[in-house]
């Protein structure tokens, strides 16, 4: 029921009486609770000016709508659930996601929590948590794979959510990605018109999709300028610092070594530019380095890198409107995005 004093009573269900509630801004404006109710969601019979008069005097007094209230009124827990690795925790990407998510999500009834796992643990076990629960309306995951069982699950639950990322498994979902088969191949040109021959890719995990994708551009680059690969073996961008380090020191050290080097992670290029450094050898001079950044801090470490900039803020913004448009029932294809990168800058 969405009648006259709901939420208050809502409110008093659930022990919360004492916080503003509909009928204090109603007070507030002259207005009738129901007149205040809808204004808030921005029904078309409420006039401009007075959504933006309630909105005002909500703000004002501090109101928020009852989350038990919501539920037990329209079956919705008003959340977006953003399911995280919790090791994804360096270079901003984390502050940056859930930033622009938030953003997003600012002017709608929604809110966002954060669902996180171990990357040592099922990826499964959150998603299915909250769909079984129901403890949100729509969930957002990352670090697809091809054949992705997340996707599978929610898509055959008809569960709404998108993913930062694609899959290759023929079904047609909500998505954002950045195209970093296109980040590849821009970055392998770059190092051929530097005059680079010997290339070595430090690529994601053989398991994620954007692996694939990175590898596909990588390879089809290489063969239009005819330039060799240095295979680059034993690390992926998910390695530490350390290990990452380690190997390319022992990839520098070989006769055969790479002049160019593309790198799928901003944070990965501090520990190949220490490791090139470690052998004697200097960036921009006996080697150079393409890296895709997405925290603009790589010009602080050499001015001699070359950077592509991935924004993983807009991600987010896209992300929240993917997975409110999948809770609206509007088409998938509709729902996915695509960033192009950048052009190679020196910093």
């Amino acid at each position: 029921m969405d009648g006259e004093g709901g939420q208050d009573r809502a409110d008093e269900r659930t022990g919360e009486a004492s916080r503003p509630t509909l009928k204090t801004i109603a007070f507030m404006t002259g207005l009738g609770v129901t007149t205040v109710s809808r204004a808030l969601k921005d029904a078309p019979d409420i006039g401009e000016e007075t959504k933006k008069r309630v909105r005002l005097v909500a703000r004002q007094v501090g109101y928020r709508p009852n989350r038990a209230g919501v539920r037990l009124r329209t079956g919705k827990t008003n959340v977006i659930s953003l399911v995280l690795d919790t090791e994804e925790q360096v270079g901003g990407f984390v502050s940056d996601l859930i930033y622009g998510i938030s953003e997003e999500l600012a002017q709608t009834p929604y809110h966002l929590i954060v669902t996180p796992y171990s990357r040592n643990n099922d990826p499964m076990e959150p998603v299915r948590y909250v769909v079984e629960t129901g403890s949100a309306d729509g969930i957002i995951i990352s670090r697809t794979e091809p054949k992705d069982a997340r996707v599978r699950y929610m898509t055959e639950r008809g569960f709404p959510f998108a993913t930062h990322g694609r899959t290759d498994m023929g079904v047609e979902h909500p998505f954002h990605d950045f195209d970093n088969r296109a980040y590849a191949v821009h970055a392998v040109q770059k190092l051929a018109d530097l005059g680079r021959r010997r290339l070595a890719l430090l690529a994601p995990p053989p398991r994620l999709m954007y692996h694939h994708h990175m590898r596909d551009g990588f390879l089809e680059a290489l063969g239009d300028a005819n330039l060799t690969e240095a295979p680059f073996t034993g690390a992926t961008v998910d390695h530490s610092i350390d290990e990452i380090r380690a190997r390319m020191v022992e990839l520098m050290s070989r006769p055969n070594r790479p002049d160019g080097i593309v790198s799928g992670s901003g944070q990965a290029t501090f520990a190949l530019v220490a490791a090139v450094e470690d052998v004697g050898l200097i960036v921009g001079k006996d080697v150079d380095i393409v890296s895709k950044q997405s925290s603009r801090l790589l010009h602080l470490l050499r001015p001699t890198l070359y950077v592509v900039t991935e924004s993983v803020r807009f991600a987010g913004r896209e992300l929240a409107r993917s997975v409110l448009g999948a809770i609206e029932g509007k088409d998938p294809k509709s729902l996915q995005s695509l960033t192009a990168p950048t052009k190679v800058e020196a910093r």
